[in-house]
């Protein structure tokens, strides 16, 4: 393998692969990522067997060949050189690879590609489903927050994708909240297709496609065990998780007694505020719902207290439907969904301290956060 290219698109592409790279593994290639001449470019590719990534960038190739090369030392190297032209040349020999920039050289040893697991690319045969990139990482940043970290259940890690007639709907749930978005596709699907995404894989995705344009190709491999997202000049390939989703649509009340609308970025802001000192005393924030008078505007009002550090008191005018009720909740969850919500107002719904509290978007019907409420003690 003889090439060169330039080291800002050669840094541009690790950094796109590097999160899929293996951080703990017992095979020593997963720590590097897959240099390989292809098509007259240098596709470059990273997996840990759940998420894997190929990212290509020009170059000029003079030969082929192809080397896995220790992914953290490559990256950190090119990342040092400056802004020039970069040349690769691979002794096959003794599977090193020499790299040249300006007045810098490196020997680098690697393994031998044979050995790196095969990154499915997008194939021509492949059926996709397309999707708007802005709406897909609108959506996935409204959804994944939502997602289990512990792995204790697997299932709660991942986010259910439905995709159905011309409508696709992804939910996350981790015993705590629940989010659900649903966004219009562009082509009706034939079948029900019903997928549960790891949310790291789908953060990843919503990372690399943060300067795309294009939109985003999708397509589920026929063993239903695979998905691929198809950018510019980037594939993403992730294992799916296998089993049953909980059904999430009986957590969301059918009704409710109060409802007040607030403006989003006010309420983000008293909430932050709160959290200063409900971080010592469980994340604790209770809301107090007050309905307006005739001449006085309903209103909400947060309050949060340390047994160490003190207490707040923060109100805010709200148009308040209903009794007054006052509840609690984990100001951590607040902070997440206000955060990535992308509307001026918001519809706090909710029946009793109790019950849980359920976040809609005033005007859009394809947005619903369910909030289970903290225990006041009197």
């Amino acid at each position: 393998m003889k090439i060169s290219c330039l080291q800002e698109n050669l840094a541009k592409g690790l950094g796109i692969v590097g999160r899929a790279v293996a951080s703990r593994s017992t095979l020593p290639v997963l720590s590097n990522v897959m240099l390989a001449t292809d098509n007259g470019r240098l596709k470059i590719s990273a997996t840990n067997l759940e998420i894997g990534i190929n990212c290509w960038v020009g170059a000029k190739v003079e030969e082929e060949g192809a080397i896995t090369v220790p992914a953290r030392l490559l990256a950190d190297f090119v990342n040092s050189l400056p802004p020039e032209r970069i040349d690769l040349e691979l002794a096959v020999r003794t599977q090193t690879i020499h790299l040249r920039c300006a007045r810098f050289e490196a020997n680098i040893k690697g393994i031998d590609a044979q050995e790196f697991p095969i990154v499915p690319t997008a194939d021509d045969s492949d059926h996709f489903i397309r999707l708007e990139a802005d709406t897909l990482r609108r959506m996935i940043g409204q959804v994944v927050l939502a997602a289990a970290t512990d792995e204790s259940r697997p299932i709660l890690t991942g986010v259910l994708a439905v995709f159905e007639g011309d409508r696709l709907t992804m939910a996350a749930a981790d015993g705590y909240r629940l989010s659900v978005q649903s966004v219009p596709l562009d082509e009706s699907v034939e079948e029900k297709t019903e997928i549960i995404i790891p949310a790291r894989a789908l953060a990843e995705l919503a990372r690399i496609s943060a300067d795309q344009e294009d939109p985003v190709d999708v397509a589920i491999t026929p063993a239903r065990n695979q998905i691929l997202f198809h950018l510019h000049d980037v594939d993403l390939v992730s294992q799916l998780i296998e089993g049953r989703f909980p059904d999430y649509q009986q957590i969301i009340p059918s009704s409710h007694s109060n409802r007040a609308v607030l403006d989003v970025a006010s309420f983000l802001k008293a909430t932050r505020v709160s959290h200063l000192f409900a971080r010592d005393s469980a994340n604790i924030v209770r809301l107090e719902v007050t309905p307006g008078e005739e001449l006085v505007p309903g209103r909400v009002t947060l309050a949060a207290t340390s047994t160490e550090l003190g207490d707040n008191v923060g109100q805010l005018d709200a148009t308040v439907e209903g009794e007054a009720l006052e509840m609690a909740f984990n100001a951590k969850y607040l902070i997440d969904v206000l955060s990535v919500l992308d509307a001026a107002q918001v519809a706090l719904e909710t029946s009793s301290a109790s019950s849980p509290g359920v976040l809609r978007i005033v005007g859009d019907d394809s947005f619903i956060h369910v909030i289970m409420p903290m225990h006041l003690s009197q």
